[in-house]
């Protein structure tokens, strides 16, 4: 039996970063960790990360969409040196064809493009 009132203190937490906030939200959003993992790894409790996921979770898709549109201009970027490039060696395939009077087209391309022959 208890005898003397037991005096609860509330339990202190130390500052998290925005940084963790953001990181915690995103791979919980990611499937990588539970709530119950990242409140027990970081000594948060679960409804302080329900919250963040709340408060963070558009901010975390707006900086992921930032990134992908980057991603996108990126890849087109790509796109476009490659057609450059695949234009600039048929030219030379078109004059080497000329000057050897040899069809290389047929004899030095694949029957089926690469990206068919990998699958």
């Amino acid at each position: 039996m208890k005898t003397q009132k037991e005096h609860w203190r509330k339990k202190s937490y130390q500052k998290v970063t925005l940084e963790l906030k953001l990181s915690v939200v995103d791979q919980i959003k990611n499937g990588q960790i539970s709530t119950n993992f990242a409140s027990k790894k970081h000594d948060v409790p679960r409804t302080t990360i329900g919250y963040w996921i709340k408060k963070y979770s558009t901010l975390v898709q707006q900086n992921t969409g930032m990134s992908k549109l980057n991603e996108i201009k990126k890849l087109k970027e790509r796109i476009e040196e490659l057609e450059f490039v695949k234009g600039f060696q048929q030219d030379i395939i078109a004059d080497m064809e000329i000057i050897t009077e040899v069809d290389l087209s047929k004899k030095s391309l694949p029957k089926t493009p690469a990206c068919r022959q990998a699958g």
